[in-house]
């Protein structure tokens, strides 16, 4: 019983950290994208106990009715795109890394790139969600504030327009 009630407790904190932090991702953007990992291929690796653990689709579910319901965009990559192996930077296809491998530097444009950073960037763009610049202006010219814009009181709290003593 008292195993039972470890593994229950374990069960309970893991659901309710992936509710929370799926309220989170889906409230604070307009859009979510994750990697459909093969979650079985990675179960049969030294990597079982932590996988398992993790409860990898059960968060993804959780992501995915949520974004349902703020009205938020749900991309799922596929499983076989190499994220983790293309450069962001210029595309350059690297092949397999060991896992170990946290940092590498590409062969084609000599970019450092955390394997991490990267993989993110990649899943945005083959989840339509990455913008490119590609020469066009991005930022509005610079001008002067706005008086009513938000800014920083003297307290050192950020201001927030419209709600008094705020």
């Amino acid at each position: 019983m008292k195993v039972a009630r470890a593994h229950a407790k374990a069960a309970d904190a893991r659901r309710e950290f992936h509710h929370r932090l799926s309220t989170k991702l889906t409230r604070e953007n307009q859009a979510v994208a994750v990697e459909d990992l093969a979650v079985k291929g990675l179960a049969r690796t030294n990597l079982a106990e932590s996988v398992h653990d993790a409860g990898w689709s059960a968060f993804v579910r959780m992501l995915e009715y949520k974004a349902a319901r703020y009205g938020r965009a749900f991309v799922k990559i596929d499983r076989f795109e190499p994220t983790s192996r293309v450069c962001s930077a210029c595309g350059t296809k690297d092949g397999p890394k060991p896992l170990h491998v946290r940092e590498w530097t590409c062969s084609g444009c000599g970019a450092v790139l955390d394997r991490d950073v990267n993989a993110a960037l990649n899943v945005a763009t083959a989840a339509g969600l990455a913008a490119s610049a590609c020469g066009a202006q991005v930022r509005p010219d610079p001008g002067p504030a706005q008086r009513n814009e938000a800014g920083t009181h003297r307290s050192g709290r950020p201001a927030v327009v419209g709600i008094p003593g705020l």
